[in-house]
């Protein structure tokens, strides 16, 4: 036997294999447009619907792993709740099942014509949208050049005793099969290719549909350590979603091995005349489907077995919009008044992000760097929401002095939005100092705290003004801009004198110049805000 050959098709059919998911899994997300996260936000209110949607982001994405960990990114920062977020991860089981159904008919041997149509669409075809067909195919194409490749290579061991009576073994021995099932898993870290495997090798004979089965559902355990690795450092709530993934999986599996002769012949009944690879394809969709039927109903339950699992209070980043009701646009003056309730909630998480982002420039805390980048993405989102429900409002129609006021709380959000931007560029400053073990001078890390104080406070006090159209607070931020802008020329001159003495390095310099520059802007978004309430 060629050990190398075997070894080389084996490795290298597998990595054409991978290479086929993911480049049919990029065409088609980008065929689809950009919406699979504003999917699951919009349409998970309830259980049943999380499943349908988290079936459909993964036919979309052909990645069950994907749609579990986007959906705990959501429940990360705060777009998805718990209860949401298990329904999503049982659609996502289902849909993933699609990858082994198209495994499951055997066309290897047209896979270059289909490779060189896609070629054909991606490379004599211009079309942005053809183009991403073209990718699609070329990566269906290739995914089935890769499982040729890898049979290819490991038919020979069908002659060898040792791996023969391994299989057979495995026929035998369930929990040994779950194990292998598990552990080949994570370390590939994908059920897809797994899976795709396992029906390879079922299909050159060298397992029995039986001793494929307790594998395959070791498959289904070992798909959740990508999610759990995408929770590591991440809120009490994405752990939560994780281990609901892991749970769901393992009783899954476990009860379904206990029941191995039952769930055999309902394969063999709905699999009757179709190929093995096919077969398993069956039993693929039809533990995932029954899972899902036996846990629906137990959500609540799941919620309060993984609450009381990984303890801790969670962190109430919930940024839904909690004003903005379309029934109040009925009454447009009404809506904007619901408007400017919103806009002050997004102005204190701007702020927050703000002091999170200062916080770890100084501290090098990453836990605060990761809540500003949260609070500035959910910054970005309410901005969208509020700006759309004025936009809304506007539709319905407004008095001159109410569609004046709208146009001026348009640009508020606007300006606390830059203000989040302007933590997020904080916290990349923060990171590169760390990354390239960059020091201030005492006389340059004191001047930007101080910047940062009167930053701070500027910011806090237009938010002040803005909740309480309070026009003195509102003249005090003038003051503490204009005290910005004489603070950074101050300070400018003062860099460029330790740069003469040598005092500070051109590195650190260009960190400390850019995180001024940031500050300065900070203060003039803060001094719009004020003149919209001296305006008003």
């Amino acid at each position: 036997m060629d050990w190398q050959d075997l070894i080389f098709k084996f490795v290298g059919g597998l990595g054409i294999f991978l290479f086929g998911i993911k480049y049919m899994s990029d065409g088609l997300q980008k065929s689809a447009g950009d919406k699979m996260r504003g999917l699951l936000e919009k349409y998970t209110s309830n259980p049943i619907l999380g499943v349908l949607v988290g079936i459909s982001v993964t036919v979309l994405i052909q990645s069950s792993t994907g749609t579990t960990v986007l959906a705990i990114g959501l429940v990360n920062v705060g777009l998805m709740t718990l209860r949401q977020a298990i329904g999503v991860v049982m659609g996502a089981n289902i849909g993933t099942t699609m990858t082994a159904f198209i495994v499951g008919i055997k066309i290897e041997e047209y896979a270059l014509p289909i490779i060189a149509v896609g070629a054909f669409f991606l490379f004599f075809i211009h079309k942005k949208r053809y183009q991403y067909i073209g990718q699609i195919i070329f990566g269906f194409g290739t995914l089935f050049l890769g499982l040729g490749t890898m049979g290819g290579g490991l038919k020979p061991l069908r002659e060898l005793p040792a791996f023969t009576d391994f299989m057979i073994e495995l026929s035998h021995q369930p929990v040994l099969g779950l194990i292998v099932g598990t552990v080949f898993t994570m370390i590939v870290q994908s059920s897809s290719a797994t899976i795709g495997i396992l029906q390879t090798i079922a299909d050159e004979g060298m397992i029995s549909l039986r001793g494929a089965l307790p594998i395959l559902f070791g498959d289904n355990i070992g798909t959740t350590i990508t999610a759990v690795l995408a929770s590591i450092g991440a809120t009490v709530a994405a752990k939560r979603t994780a281990l609901v993934h892991v749970i769901f999986n393992i009783v899954g599996a476990i009860l379904f091995t206990i029941l191995l002769p039952v769930v055999y012949n309902i394969v063999l009944w709905l699999g009757e005349g179709v190929n093995i690879r096919m077969q398993i394809a069956y039993a693929h969709g039809l533990f995932n489907v029954t899972n899902t039927l036996i846990f629906l109903p137990l959500i609540p339950v799941l919620a309060w077995i993984v609450t009381k699992a990984i303890p801790g209070q969670m962190q109430e980043i919930q940024f839904k919009a909690i004003y903005l009701d379309e029934r109040f646009l009925a009454t447009p003056a009404m809506a904007l008044g619901q408007a400017q309730h919103e806009i002050v909630r997004m102005g204190q998480y701007a702020y927050e992000s703000l002091q999170d982002a200062t916080g770890f420039f100084f501290n090098k805390d990453t836990k605060s760097a990761e809540l500003a980048l949260q609070k500035e993405e959910l910054v970005n989102e309410l901005n969208r929401k509020i700006t759309d429900y004025i936009v809304k409002i506007h539709q319905k129609g407004l008095s001159p002095g109410e569609s004046e006021k709208a146009t001026g709380w348009f640009q508020t959000v606007s300006d606390l939005e830059r203000i989040g931007d302007h933590a997020e560029n904080i916290v990349e400053l923060g990171e590169f100092r760390m990354t390239n073990k960059l020091e201030l001078s005492a006389e340059a890390a004191a001047e930007l705290k101080e910047m940062i104080e009167v930053a701070n406070q500027a910011v806090n006090k237009a938010l002040v003004a803005l909740e309480q159209n309070d026009k003195d607070i509102a003249k005090e931020v003038l003051q503490l801009e204009l005290k910005l802008d004489d603070l950074e020329i101050e300070y400018r001159k003062n860099h460029i004198q330790r740069l003469h003495k040598d005092l500070c390095s051109v590195g650190t310099g260009s960190i400390y110049l850019d995180l001024l520059t940031n500050l300065e802007r900070i203060g003039d978004h803060s001094k719009n805000i004020a003149q919209f309430v001296l305006h008003e």
